[in-house]
């Protein structure tokens, strides 16, 4: 009875002393706007962001994988719109850092910073005349517009 209890015990440790390998972090590859310190959830969290701001999904700026084209090649430049999103992201942050920190508010003021849905509003393409897109019905409260060519 001792050696079965000892020989259980041995087993029940030796089991419990083998933990499954921490997995490593996801290495990020061609980052060249985000800061070099963000992880991997970091930056996928951003673009869970972009993804809601545009109304887009990942194909949208990254190109399938050469592999298995049902992947996405995050690290890829192949598809041009990931470099106009590079470009916007920094247009963003300077606006945000230029102007947009620039407006003095109170300290118990949230400032609302520059966003992609700031101009795109759910919508691959921004709303504007550059595009020829009407915008979206401005929401319930917002004033009306000035009557036509007044108010430039």
């Amino acid at each position: 009875m001792l050696v079965v209890t000892v020989l259980s015990c041995l087993t029940a440790v030796t089991i419990l002393s083998f933990r499954p390998d921490q997995q490593e972090p996801k290495k990020l590859k061609n980052i060249k706007v985000f800061p070099a310190d963000f992880t991997y959830e970091q930056v996928d969290h951003a673009m869970d962001g972009f993804k809601a701001d545009l109304g887009v999904r990942c194909g949208y700026c990254h190109a399938p994988s050469k592999e298995n084209p049902r992947k996405m090649d995050m690290a890829s430049d192949a598809n041009p719109k990931k470099d106009i999103t590079r470009d916007m992201m920094r247009m963003t942050m300077e606006m945000n850092k230029k102007y947009i920190a620039a407006i003095p508010h109170a300290d118990t003021t949230k400032v609302q910073l520059i966003t992609c849905n700031t101009c795109h509003r759910g919508a691959g393409k921004p709303f504007g005349k550059v595009n020829n897109t009407p915008p979206p019905p401005p929401f319930e409260g917002a004033p009306p517009p000035p009557p036509s060519g007044q108010g430039k």
